[in-house]
């Protein structure tokens, strides 16, 4: 794995640990940070690895964009970061892993975009996410974007209007996180949901994660029409033709993909 100066990025088995180490400056996501994230996601989506955990050091999980960042920039040079951003938002959604966050103390603003943004999230119960921007004077629109297709409207407009933190047992019932968990727990019950996440052909999790995030907010006669194509090439896969002949002879599947 490449040697990073924001990042403590080792591979564990199937799985790719992407820890964000900047804690002088609570995870901030400064351009240099958000550039060493995107290649290591870019990285690890090459690899045969079949998870991704995201993860952070110290007293906060990531504080969002990094202020002192912003604001030396113009309006192109904040509209360039803000780009750049997005970008590493949309690159963890079309890796071919299954990613997880690993949320262990506050994110707020583009960091609690970041936990939006993976497709699974796990945090302690002593975690917090706040967007802010609400209180403040830079709204949090574009962390709103990802956090408003996990929560709904009205609980996006309370998180984003107010920028109160929400705790963890919160965020759960609100569908931002797939759980909330003892502190001391919570290792185990990331890669117990990595684990269940990763079973089965690994081509078939890839194509499904795509299709799903293309189907995702689209009406339901488009949602279907992609579902409908992809479903039926699918089925010539090499991993669907094992999954059904396992199943038909009553055997357990042999994934060579």
């Amino acid at each position: 794995m490449a040697d990073y100066e924001h990042l403590l990025v080792k591979q564990d088995g199937d799985t790719v640990r992407i820890t964000m180490n900047r804690p002088q400056r609570r995870n901030s996501l400064s351009s240099d940070h958000l550039a060493e994230l995107h290649d290591a996601f870019e990285v690890a989506g090459r690899s045969e690895a079949t998870g991704i955990v995201l993860a952070g050091e110290g007293k906060v999980f990531s504080a969002g964009h990094d202020f002192g960042d912003v604001a030396s920039r113009d309006l192109a040079g904040v509209r360039d970061l803000l780009r750049q951003c997005t970008a590493l938002m949309k690159l963890i959604e079309s890796v071919p892993q299954v990613v997880i966050a690993r949320v262990h103390a506050l994110a707020t603003a583009a960091g609690c975009q970041l936990v939006a943004s993976c497709d699974l999230a796990i945090a302690a119960r002593s975690a917090g996410f706040a967007l802010p921007g609400g209180k403040g004077g830079w709204f949090c629109h574009t962390p709103a974007v990802p956090v408003a297709r996990t929560v709904g409207r009205k609980r996006l407009m309370e998180m984003a209007l107010t920028g109160d933190v929400v705790d963890a047992s919160t965020a759960a019932e609100w569908g931002l996180i797939n759980a909330a968990v003892p502190d001391d727990e919570l290792d185990a019950a990331v890669d117990a949901l990595l684990a269940r996440a990763t079973k089965g052909s690994r081509l078939s999790k890839a194509l499904g994660k795509q299709t799903l995030y293309a189907q995702l907010d689209r009406p339901e006669a488009d949602a279907y029409a992609i579902a409908v194509e992809v479903m039926a090439s699918a089925a010539q896969t090499a991993g669907a033709k094992e999954g059904m002949a396992a199943f038909l002879e009553k055997r357990h599947p042999n994934w060579t993909d």
